[in-house]
């Protein structure tokens, strides 16, 4: 048995068969002359390979169902099979081959990107969503003359332990609806979001493992084990030690089930004082599962899985635009879902370690990219984007009890311009007589320490708080939370962090703001304690972890937490 060392991400334990996914191989476009004889030779590869992939398509498209459900998807193959045989461009390709006599690779990827282009500067948004069509499937036949074969996420049997070097978060939705056993990454830290969606979905998860030694050693079908509580990966376990693993498992098994009573029980301490426990999600169907977990309501609906999850990751299709009337169904379905339960639907908070690959958001080269155009900066750069989202949330907002969150606000006035397009988009409806609440709470997320030092000023605009304390820990101590080589200094007990949320605690008592924790801080027990003993009595979490939290704070008085609190905030 070889035992590999990680980090531990998330809890429990899981066995299975190794599957390791392989890394992503970069596209890389050669750039040579030919001769006139080697025109045809590559003309024929050209041709061969768009022929392989009209056919994939072709195969995939006979497979999907034809009902609603599938109506987008069939639209977008059938949509890429006439582009495959659009003659007007085939012929474009074929001309600039014959004179400039460079290779059918650099041809192809050079008019592909001209054609895209010239689509996006058409002023029309159906040909600039044309365009990312264009580049998506003449990459795909390059791809296939390149030998590059790209892994299709979806290939991942049920029951296997991944092994990788990281996932994106859209491979991590996809997975969540199998019966995955375990996560072991070489990369990514505790606070990562392909983490956190692994928690949500209740995946044991091990990051920061040697990948060299851990790919040499680890052979696909072997059989592994994560544990998430040692930080560990266990290859080629002996009976022995997979029988008491079955058994910690098993053990695991009646916790959650004594922890059912809880489910609609509220959450007291033990001397009765009341907290709201809200739950995390990132797609419209986690609402059933925060409901069923006996969620007093959505503390946090991350809106850019929605995004990612347009994206075809089989391939290397780019998300396409996420239209006003898809938004407006999946709001509408988790506001319903939850009836009179408050639903917190953050505005879309892409960049950084969120890269959007779609036609209306674009992505940037930047050397440092989380602290670069992301969240409401990318919102407020371009305003469309969030004008579209407001629409859709306005108009969802007759079905429940929604609450409209801004991400990453630093200043005041990045509250104003945002609600300057909130009137905007009020007016709008009520020209278009669409019913809408006008009364919506508009609040944000303090999650650096520029929002916390000044949320005395930010209370005077602002209708509620929410504590990103993932976000406020990495822009506090410097620390990417994404990176496992700095991963043992991301702590969210520094000092200095404590003070920043002490600060954002005061002042929303003083103004009459809510207040409630919507990072990983929420879901822990030891955090849970001192963010207790702080002040906070609303926090938003995992689904699975809201039972184990109301069983957590009935152990223990306010005094007690007080008393924890205090002990970690005047330390020196």
């Amino acid at each position: 048995m070889e035992v590999f060392l990680g980090v531990s991400a998330a809890d429990g334990a899981g066995i299975g068969s190794a599957f390791l996914i392989p890394d992503q191989i970069k596209r890389a476009i050669p750039q040579t002359k030919i001769s006139k004889e080697d025109i045809e030779e590559g003309w024929e590869r050209f041709t061969s390979a768009k022929t392989a992939v009209a056919e994939d398509i072709t195969e995939k498209l006979s497979k999907l169902p034809v009902d609603k459900s599938t109506a987008i998807q069939r639209e977008i193959f059938e949509a890429y099979i006439l582009m495959l045989n659009d003659p007007v461009f085939l012929r474009e390709v074929r001309t600039e081959y014959e004179t400039t006599l460079f290779n059918i690779e650099y041809t192809l990827n050079f008019k592909s990107e001209e054609y895209a282009a010239r689509l996006r500067n058409a002023g029309n948004d159906y040909l600039a969503e044309r365009a990312q069509d264009i580049t998506d499937i003449f990459g795909r036949v390059l791809d296939e003359m390149l030998g590059i074969h790209t892994f299709d996420i979806n290939e991942v049997p049920d029951g296997s332990v991944i092994i990788a070097t990281s996932l994106s978060p859209t491979e991590t939705i996809i997975l969540s609806k199998r019966k995955i056993a375990g996560l072991a990454l070489t990369e990514g830290g505790i606070s990562s979001h392909v983490v956190i969606l692994a928690r949500n979905y209740g995946i044991p998860t091990v990051v920061g493992l040697h990948g060299t030694s851990l790919r040499k050693k680890v052979q696909n079908g072997q059989m592994v084990i994560v544990d998430a509580e040692c930080a560990e990966l266990l290859a080629d376990p002996d009976e022995e030690t997979i029988a008491q693993y079955r058994k910690t498992i098993e053990i695991r098994h009646k916790e959650q089930e004594f922890l059912t009573e809880y489910l609609d029980k509220p959450a007291l301490t033990k001397d009765g004082e009341r907290f709201t426990l809200y739950a995390n999600i990132g797609s419209p169907e986690e609402a059933e599962t925060a409901l069923k977990a006996g969620a007093d309501g959505i503390g946090l609906f991350r809106t850019e899985f929605l995004y990612m999850a347009k994206a075809d990751t089989s391939h290397h299709a780019a998300a396409r635009s996420f239209n006003e009337d898809e938004q407006f169904e999946a709001y509408k379905h988790v506001l319903t879902v939850m009836k009179d339960k408050p639903v917190t639907i953050r505005t879309l908070d892409a960049g950084g370690d969120k890269l959007i690959n779609s036609v209306d958001i674009p992505s940037f080269n930047e050397k440092n990219p989380l602290m670069g155009m992301r969240a409401i900066r990318l919102s407020l750069a371009y305003p469309q984007v969030l004008k579209t989202q407001l629409r859709a949330l306005y108009r969802a907002s007759v079905y429940g009890k929604l609450r409209i969150m801004l991400p990453l606000i630093t200043s005041a006035e990045q509250v104003e311009q945002s609600l300057v397009i909130v009137d905007e988009v009020k007016k709008e409806l009520a020209a278009e007589n669409i019913p809408f609440d006008d009364k919506v709470p508009v609040g944000i997320m303090i999650e650096t320490a520029a929002a916390a030092l000044t949320s005395d000023c930010l209370a005077k605009t602002s209708d509620f708080f929410s504590l990103g304390t993932n976000d406020l820990t990495q822009y506090t101590l410097g620390v990417d939370r994404e990176n496992s080589n700095v991963s043992g200094l991301y702590d969210e007990f520094n000092l200095a962090v404590l003070r920043l949320i002490a600060i954002t605690i005061t002042n929303a008592k003083k103004y009459g703001i809510n207040l409630s924790v919507c990072g990983e801080m929420a879901g822990r027990h030891d955090s849970i304690l001192v963010l207790g003993g702080l002040g906070i009595r609303s926090l938003s979490m995992s689904p699975n972890l809201i039972s184990r939290t109301k069983h957590l704070l009935s152990q223990f008085t306010v005094a007690e937490l007080q008393a924890i609190s205090s002990k970690r905030l005047n330390k020196l």
